[in-house]
């Protein structure tokens, strides 16, 4: 999938993810659109300087701590862009597991999970 595809998707799936959870707010469709591209930077970015700085907290709690991440990336979106707002931590992490799933449900199938199943 190219990647003004996969923007257009995300962009649908954070108003998606906005409507369904009450404590997420999105101004406009471009206001989505604009937190698609925050999102996609500070995961491009950020997050793994994130991931290693913070290994040893990863390692003490099986992984668990990557949530916490995603869910502080979700809040520097927050800080970030006006017109997304997001109700305090634990929304955040919903709102970054509810995107992760269904992001994961568009993306292209592993050549070898195809082949096995």
């Amino acid at each position: 999938m190219n990647w003004f595809l996969k923007l257009i998707l995300r962009t649908i799936l954070v108003i998606f993810i906005a409507y369904i959870i009450p404590a997420v707010q999105i101004d406009s469709f471009w206001t989505a659109l604009l937190v698609a591209i925050t999102l996609a930077i500070l995961n491009g970015f950020l997050k793994p300087l994130l991931i290693i700085i913070t290994i040893p907290f990863t390692i003490l709690t099986f992984g668990l701590f990557l949530l916490v991440i995603n869910a502080g990336i979700i809040m520097i979106a927050d800080a970030l862009i006006s017109g997304f707002t997001v109700e305090g931590f634990w929304w955040a992490l919903l709102f970054s597991l509810v995107l992760s799933f269904f992001s994961s449900l568009f993306e292209k199938p592993n050549k070898k999970a195809k082949n096995h199943g």
